[in-house]
């Protein structure tokens, strides 16, 4: 293939412009803000699902515990209803009297023993309340730290996104100066060599796969009409003379 020296020549601005470009590209997929922000917003999740277990938790106490309350009520009233009759002699038979003595002390029993489950309850709720409290305060924390994470990284974002527009519109200016011919040899290759089409021949040595050329390899470049598009015998890269070539 032939092409002007000078459409070769604006082959390596027009690498490093795209060099560029997947720098930009590659720090936007790697930005630790976005490593950062994903175990973030899984720890709000696991989080936000602490806090629906331990508030189910808490609506199941509270809820055993109103059944407590209730059945205490009932003790205390059918207590206090066989202390009235104790208490105005509506029982005479001494056989009903200590029947209704029993009965009372059984419910006094009953009572205690319902107060206790009742104390309980109510100490096991404490403890899921006070947890829960913990965790929302840590959800909340967490989630902050992730608004400021994400802020973080869109802010660097918005960074890359306009550098990357403004190289992008220089390369594209600096592509309308290259030869159609050249220019789609150069994108062939750099789809296939890791982004890099063409490199310089500085010294003689490849920039693209960095290895020196042998003497012979040189000989053949150095030999080459100016107007050659000469590729590197190890990377197949566009090879681009330039004063600094060595040869």
């Amino acid at each position: 293939m032939k092409a002007a020296p000078d459409d070769q020549l604006r082959l390596l601005d027009l690498q490093a412009l795209d060099s560029a470009l997947d720098r930009l590209a590659h720090r936007r997929r790697t930005l630790p803000e976005i490593a950062t922000g994903e175990e973030l917003r899984g720890r709000v999740d696991r989080l936000a699902d602490d806090v629906v277990l331990l508030q189910t938790e808490d609506t199941d106490l509270g809820r055993e515990q109103s059944k407590v309350d209730a059945d205490v009520d009932v003790v205390r009233s059918r207590m206090a209803k066989d202390q009235q009759r104790l208490d105005t002699g509506q029982v005479s038979s001494p056989r009903e009297l200590e029947n209704l003595q029993s009965e009372i002390q059984s419910l006094h029993r009953r009572q205690s023993d319902l107060e206790d489950a009742e104390l309980e309850i109510m100490e096991k709720r404490e403890v899921v309340q006070q947890r829960l409290a913990e965790v929302v305060a840590d959800r909340e924390r967490v989630a902050l730290e992730l608004t400021e994470t994400e802020q973080r990284r869109d802010a660097t974002f918005a960074e890359i996104d306009a550098e990357a527009e403004k190289t992008t519109q220089q390369r594209a200016e600096l592509a309308t100066g290259i030869g159609a011919e050249l220019l789609a040899l150069y994108e062939k290759v750099r789809a296939s060599s890791s982004g890099v089409g063409a490199a310089a021949l500085h010294r003689g040595r490849c920039e693209g796969c960095h290895l020196q050329l042998n003497t012979t390899d040189l000989n053949r470049r150095r030999d080459a009409p100016a107007d050659e598009v000469v590729r590197c015998e190890e990377c197949r890269r566009i090879l681009v003379r330039t004063a600094e070539s060595g040869l």
